[in-house]
């Protein structure tokens, strides 16, 4: 398999295979065993990955969503309506121990996702995140603010865990997002997983249409969760205190490559959305000559091809007219974003790929800085945009000497 096929997110895509059941899960017991179900812990000599721990004051609940947009039918394949899965990520009181934690991928995406990139069993194991499943939200805390979480192509929801967890423990509440037959593998009730059927995508302005369609179901779903109602197609239990809990009027969205685009896309399709941010993405579509009016912050680097050399990205961020700025991580490439900046390092020597094709991916930036600066920056934006607190992005730090401003 070549390297440019084991990339783990943005712009490479992987060949995959596509299951064939259609069948929804409704037996709630199993429902929740799969959310929580991590792999068998690992015996000596295998590698271990868990998403960064989080650093906020709040211990963290998660609860996954299988939604159906009965008004669309899936854009990539025929016969059926788009079905999506989501985890919410939001602040509990709940104690350690009291609910299952939640798995990084359940099982049957981790098997499938494993041998998929070539490597064999019993290499890597995949622990458990910080998320207990269907602990009740805490609304001590008041209303919570919203952040949309969109992978990039050919990535999925469980790829932006350090950064949701993280935001988690400082009060928001995120929303994951899997775009199935996009993803590399989504995992749907009943062990049903699903992947590219095509090996990869050709139309990526296709792809980020289908996302923004995505992306406005998904925040219509969150209305309904917010009025007191379950949009869960299986009718899994919601976590206590949901309804009610949420802050719309106070949402922004988040995007790695593809999923950068996505959310400036998305803001500029719908003005539900405050505040966008995108880590090492370009433009796509109309928003690049429309540009936005509301804050954007845009995360390049070096080694990719940023502002400084994307003439898309150069335009888009021409015709920005609300607040905004550019970060450009030093070091970093283009997987040094999301949980890609530790899994990599990881996992893909046992796929056979070298030290120096893995440092093209993840770049020289140490993976402590590179995780120092996802639980700093994205927080310190949306702090700023949705709760107007905070001066980090003021200009530079010199607790953070490799990020350099421009505006």
């Amino acid at each position: 398999m070549s390297r440019r096929a084991l990339m783990i997110s943005g712009a490479a895509l992987m060949a995959v295979a596509v299951a064939t059941a259609t069948t929804a899960c409704t037996d709630t017991e199993s429902r929740i065993a799969t959310t929580s179900g991590a792999l068998p812990a690992p015996s000596g000599g295998v590698a271990e990955f868990s998403p960064a721990a989080p650093t906020g004051p709040n211990r963290i609940g998660t609860q996954s969503l299988h939604l159906i947009d009965t008004s669309r039918a899936d854009p990539w394949v025929g016969g059926e309506k788009r079905q999506l899965m989501v985890s919410l990520w939001y602040p509990t009181h709940a104690g350690e121990g009291e609910y299952p934690s939640a798995a990084w991928l359940t099982k049957a995406a981790a098997d499938s996702y494993l041998n998929h990139v070539g490597v064999g069993p019993g290499k890597v194991a995949f622990g458990e995140t910080r998320g207990l499943v269907g602990a009740p939200v805490d609304r001590t805390l008041g209303d919570l603010p919203v952040v949309l979480y969109s992978p990039g192509a050919n990535a999925s929801r469980a790829f932006g865990t350090g950064i949701a967890q993280e935001l988690a423990s400082r009060g928001y509440l995120v929303v994951t997002i899997d775009h199935t037959y996009d993803a590399t593998v989504v995992e749907f009730p009943c062990n049903r997983v699903v992947m590219n059927p095509d090996g990869e995508i050709a139309d990526f302005g296709k792809a980020v249409s289908v996302r923004v369609d995505d992306t406005r179901f998904v925040l219509d779903q969150l209305e309904l969760l917010e009025a007191g109602r379950n949009p869960d197609v299986d009718s899994a239990p919601l976590p206590a205190g949901i309804a009610g809990a949420l802050d719309l009027t106070r949402v922004g969205m988040l995007g790695h490559s593809l999923g950068a685009a996505t959310a400036a896309s998305a803001m500029y399709a719908d003005g539900r959305i405050k505040a966008g941010m995108g880590l090492d993405g370009g433009g796509v579509g109309p928003v690049v000559e429309a540009g936005l009016d509301r804050p954007f912050l845009v995360v390049d680097t070096e080694g990719k091809g940023g502002r400084a050399t994307n003439a898309l990205l150069q335009k888009f961020w021409s015709n920005l007219r609300g607040w905004r700025l550019n970060l450009t991580l030093k070091g970093a490439a283009h997987n040094s974003f999301g949980d890609d900046a530790q899994l990599i390092p990881i996992a893909l020597p046992f796929a056979g790929v070298s030290s120096q094709d893995i440092r093209e991916m993840v770049g020289t930036i140490p993976t402590d800085r590179a995780l120092a600066f996802q639980r700093t920056y994205p927080l310190a934006f949306f702090d700023q945009q949705l709760r107007g607190v905070g001066h980090r992005l003021d200009g530079p730090s010199p607790d953070f000497p490799e990020v350099a401003y421009a505006r």
